[in-house]
Formats: structure tokens, sequence, C-alpha cells
């Protein structure tokens, strides 16, 4: 459990640089020791190049070896026990409850992968038998699967210093693909990165396989992240993170000579619909809702709904009530970092230019805690089209309620949204009738769409989509949260012609692995 400070580069430690940078508890403003170092650029490439020199060890490597890594992942995870716990809340002012939470869907979601490695059918396995007979050309034998794709770099996120972090889902499902992985750990909590780098150090030296697969550098500069992504041995990124720092990385990669990938979740503001026949069985239920939600994590989720709309009338003006005096009730907390707190705050007061503050915790936030307040905007909808700032996310507890004057305003406003991760809607089946509109119109600006229920929490499962169009992500056709994930460090490679004994086992006539494949058009395993 003792923090050195150092760098991982396949399975060595190493601390080169000169450069000294410190985590700080955002509950005390005090400076957390050891002091980290910035990684140089030599090591960088040192990791890389040892990555890029373990690719075809790796993607050759059985499921089976792939599989026992992802869970052995898990175990030494487990095995940091409370330490890593305690060093996650000093570095996060996250409570230890929501992390002892995130810690179990770090571990499971390594499980999960496994489970998926170990089945295979991901690798969407397609067969062509060959038809020498065919007029009037012989149709030759093809047959298709995916295939991981090279070295990928790794972002950790703030926000989930364990399950979208070190051994988060990107670098998970990265090396579930058999692709290696290089991280750059989140500044803000590099005494956690640096334990979960190292339990995952062990379980590659425990799997037998090259230890170039992973590596994990810290830095508090964008220059070593910039370098991560210039690298042209790199062959995809994975980002969660700000709007401005996932299009710094995009245009980054596309100015490459080889441009990459960019899989980035940038958030939103998610957007919540009231129908009015809800409004009319439950609004106060659904402002208490709303609230919780609002609140949770201290707003510090990409799901967080910041953005509410409904048509004026009784029903909207109870439920601006009631959602005003559940934001009263609601303690303020201590946010992530002091950079995020002060982005916050400046989130608001541009909020407060162009709106009305309709409610606030009424216990002031403490600066030197790091806190921020609950603060809730009201306005109309001509007003939020006039200030587009009013429809920007702002990264905590704040949202935004809009008051349409009819329906034909609501659809107006509906139709301009651009691309979230997520929409809600809360309704009556008679609602949902009334406004199919608004289904088939979210489905084209949203990644997941929520009935009656709120966008903050995510099941981590097969049919999860965590993603949407831009600028919420850079890509809306992945996912970042999910089994699906894994579809982003593959690509697919065709065999024309090859003999049996030199195919993939995953292409094979004896389907050795009992995969589900696509064989002549029919699926079968």
């Amino acid at each position: 459990m003792t923090i050195t400070a150092e760098h991982f580069i396949a399975g060595q430690r190493s601390k080169a640089g000169t450069h000294r940078f410190s985590a700080q508890n955002p509950a005390t403003s005090e400076a957390l020791s050891p002091e980290f170092v910035e990684a140089t650029l030599a090591e960088l490439n040192q990791a890389v190049e040892t990555a890029d020199a373990a690719c075809e060890a790796f993607a050759a490597a059985p499921a089976e070896q792939v599989a026992l890594l992802l869970e052995s992942i898990a175990e030494e995870i487990l095995a940091l026990g409370d330490g890593l716990l305690e060093r996650a809340v000093a570095e996060t002012g996250l409570p230890l409850a929501r992390l002892t939470g995130e810690r179990g869907r770090t571990v499971n979601q390594a499980k999960l992968f496994a489970s998926v490695v170990r089945e295979g059918s991901w690798v969407d396995a397609r067969i062509d038998h060959a038809d020498p007979k065919r007029e009037p050309l012989p149709k030759p034998d093809v047959r298709r699967l995916l295939a991981p794709i090279g070295t990928i770099g790794v972002f950790g996120a703030s926000n989930f210093p364990l399950a979208i972090s070190v051994a988060g889902t990107d670098t998970i499902s990265a090396l579930g693909a058999r692709c290696p992985v290089v991280v750059k750990g989140h500044p803000a909590h590099p005494g956690t990165s640096e334990l979960v780098a190292g339990a995952i150090t062990r379980a590659v030296a425990k799997s037998g396989l090259p230890a170039g697969i992973f590596s994990m550098l810290q830095g508090v500069s964008h220059e070593i992240g910039t370098a991560l992504v210039e690298h042209p041995l790199i062959e995809a990124i994975a980002f969660t993170g700000s709007l401005k720092g996932g299009r710094a990385l995009f245009d980054a990669a596309a100015k490459r000579p080889k441009p990459i990938p960019v899989y980035a979740e940038m958030g939103s503001t998610n957007p919540v619909f009231l129908l009015p026949g809800a409004l009319q069985e439950r609004a106060d239920a659904i402002a208490q809702g709303y609230i919780g939600s609002v609140t949770m994590g201290v707003g510090q989720f990409c799901t967080n709904p910041g953005l509410v709309l409904g048509v004026e009338g009784p029903e909207l003006e109870s439920f601006r009530k009631a959602a005003a005096q559940a934001a009263q009730a609601a303690a303020p907390a201590t946010m992530l970092n002091a950079g995020i707190a002060a982005a916050f705050e400046a989130g608001v007061k541009r909020n407060s230019s162009f709106s009305h503050e309709l409610s606030r915790s009424a216990t002031p936030a403490d600066p030197q805690k790091t806190q921020a307040s609950c603060v809730i905007f009201s306005t109309d909808g001509a007003n939020f089209e006039k200030h587009h700032q009013l429809a920007e996310e702002v990264f905590g507890p704040t949202s935004v309620i809009v008051g349409c004057k009819d329906r034909a305003e609501l659809e107006r406003i509906a139709n301009h949204l651009e691309g979230h991760l997520t929409a809600t809607i809360h309704g009556t089946p008679g609602d949902l009738l009334e406004h199919q509109w608004l289904v088939q119109k979210l489905q084209r600006k949203v990644g997941r769409i929520v009935f009656n229920g709120f966008p903050t929490g995510i099941e981590v499962c097969a049919a999860m989509h965590h993603g949407g169009p831009y600028p919420a992500t850079s890509d809306g056709h992945f996912t970042s949260i999910g089994t699906a994930s894994i579809l982003r460090f593959a690509r697919p490679v065709c065999y024309q012609g090859f003999p049996e004994a030199a195919l993939p086992p995953e292409l094979q006539d004896a389907n050795p692995r009992k995969l589900l494949r696509l064989v002549d058009n029919q699926y079968t395993r």
C-alpha cells in the first residue's frame, strides 16, 4: 500500500522527471503526500513502444488467458482493501460509501468483461463458404471477425476515480479486446491511480502475458497528454471529461499524419421533459426525484439532469414550488477539486445573468471545504431560445427549468436541442401516445431515453448505451459503458481462401469455441 509516486512502464517502476505536483484534499484544502513527478517524453515513448512490441503476442493470446487476466485485476483491486478507499476519499472528497460502491462496480465490470471474452461471440464471426460451381464465376471462401486495433491511450476521468479511471471501462474493455493500454492518470487522484495501476501490473505478471500490455504515467500538464495522442504507435484514444478537453484531443488526433479515432465522452445537460398527465398525477414526487438526481454525487455526473422542460400551467408551477423546497433542503457538499468548484461557480454566475434563480441550498457553501450549493434556475421558453448559454452543461448541482408557453414552443425547443447522452420523459401511457413526436425526435438527439425515472445511475450491462450525438460524444455510434464498449477497440479483418488450419479458431468450421456465428447467412453455434 506504499505510494512511491512512480510511473508503471511495462511492469517496471520509473521516476525520471523533475516537474513535481501534489494531490489536494478538497475537503480540507491540504496538500497530500507524497509529491508526484510529471512523466517525461522519454518515459512515454518507452511505454508506447513496449506496448506496440506486445501487440502481436497479445492478439494471439487464448481467450481464457485474457479472461483470467481481467478476473485477476478484480482480485488484486479487492486485495488493496480499505487503504485504496481511504486514499480515494482523501483525494476526491467523495464519501466512503460512494467509493465502496464504485469499487464494487469496478470489480464487477472487470468480471463481466471476463465473461464476455470467455464466451467470445462479440468478435462477430462471419463465414461464407466457397461455391466453386457458381455461375458465371466461382464464389470464394470468405471469413471475417473483429480483431484488436493496437495500442490504446486512455485518459482517466476525475469524477469516477475507480470505475472510469485506471481500471475503468476503457482500460478493461481495451484489454478484453487484446489491445495494450497506456493510461494517463488523472492528476487530481494520482495516489489512487498508482495503487490501482500496481494491482493491474501484478495481475499482468501473474497472467503470463507480455508486461508491455499495460503502463500508467502521471502528469498534470497538457504536454504528456498531447504527446500520447500524437504518438505514431497509438491507434485510438478513450477519454471522459469536458467538451473542451475532448475536442482538443480529437483535433490533435485529426491533425496527425495518420489520424486515429478519439472516443471522447464529453458530458451533456440531459433534458427532462415533463408531460401533462405526469404533472397532474405526481408533480411533487417528480420534483423530489429531480432534486435528488441533480444533487447526487454533488452533481458531478455526466448524466446530471441540467435542463427541465414543460408547458406552463398550474401543474408545472406546483412542480417548481416543490423543486424549490427540495433544493433549499439540499445541503452543500464538497466537490472533487478546486478547479471543478471554480468552474461550477462561474457557470452558476453565467446562468444567473440570463435566468431567474428559483432556489438554492439554505445552508451556505463553505469554500474552505470546496463545497457547492444546489442552485436551481427558472426561465421561459422565449428567453431560453434567446440565450443559448442556458443549454450548456454546468458540471455540478445545478439545473434550469424552462416553462414553454405552449406545445408548439416545446416542440421547437426540442427540435433545436444538440446531442445529449440522455433524455428523460415523465408521462403517462396516454401522454406517450399524444407525444410520439417527442420520442421520435429524441431518437435523433440522445443515446438513452429514460421513461419515468432519472438519468443518473448507469447499469453496466450488454444493452446499455452511454453515448450520444456530438457534442455529447465524439462518435455516437459507440458506448463508453457496458459490454458493447469493447467494439471501440476492434476492427473487421477478412480472410479469403485460407486453409482451415491457418484460420483463427473463431473462424474454423469446427467452431472449437462454440461461438454464435453467421454462417452462410444463418446464425448458428
